[in-house]
């Protein structure tokens, strides 16, 4: 039986379901997706969810609550584990003008992924590793992978939308996650958590 561990980078998912159109997906039971990645003879080990707590803003206020909502509903699934980055402020000035402009930009999402496939590689805990994300600064950690541990298999699973010709390149092989498979992959509206209920937020339906 191949043993199979999934790395979902959170961001790199959201922003192409956000590209598509396909806010209807959001609510994603990454435990199910996984799953429904799997061949015949393949074994999922762990899911590893890669994201950061985002900050609400004037323009979307309910913004982290909804975040906040879906991460719980995932802490109740099974395998699932959600590694954090970091989810930071930053300033532009523009020069001409020299006003000021406050955007937040997510760190660490990439670095932990590459962290917990390189050693979950060196601690033989995986045949097969599916990364969902087409973020190139993977290339490196997926390259060093393969050349260290030759037979054991790499994945690309590129979010709706997005794609690298290089980190393709880089693995053993690549697939586009379609609209069937988020589908198929959705958490029940209704989520119990003990005293209280996780709702899918109006907007993500």
């Amino acid at each position: 039986m191949q043993r199979v561990s999934v790395y979902i980078d959170g961001f790199n998912l959201y922003y192409g379901l956000r590209t598509q159109g396909w806010q209807r997906y959001y609510w994603l039971d990454l435990r199910r997706l996984a799953g429904n990645m799997l061949r015949p003879g393949q074994r999922l080990i762990t899911v590893k969810y890669f994201t950061a707590r985002v900050a609400s803003s004037p323009q979307d206020p309910d913004k982290a609550k909804r975040q906040h909502a879906y991460l719980e509903a995932l802490s109740l699934l099974p395998d699932l584990r959600i590694c954090w980055g970091r989810y930071r402020r930053k300033e532009f000035a523009c020069p001409d003008c020299g006003a000021t402009r406050q955007f937040y930009e997510e760190k660490m999402t990439d670095v932990n992924l590459a962290t917990e496939l390189l050693e979950d590689a060196y601690g033989d805990l995986y045949d097969r590793a599916v990364i969902v994300s087409a973020d190139s600064d993977l290339v490196g950690p997926v390259r060093a992978v393969r050349q260290r541990f030759p037979r054991k298999r790499i994945i690309i699973a590129f979010p709706p939308g997005r794609s690298s010709y290089h980190l393709g390149q880089a693995a053993t092989g690549y697939f586009k996650l379609g609209r069937k498979a988020l589908s198929d992959s959705q958490l029940p509206d209704r989520v119990p958590n003990g005293a209280y209920v996780l709702q899918r937020p109006r907007s993500w339906r």
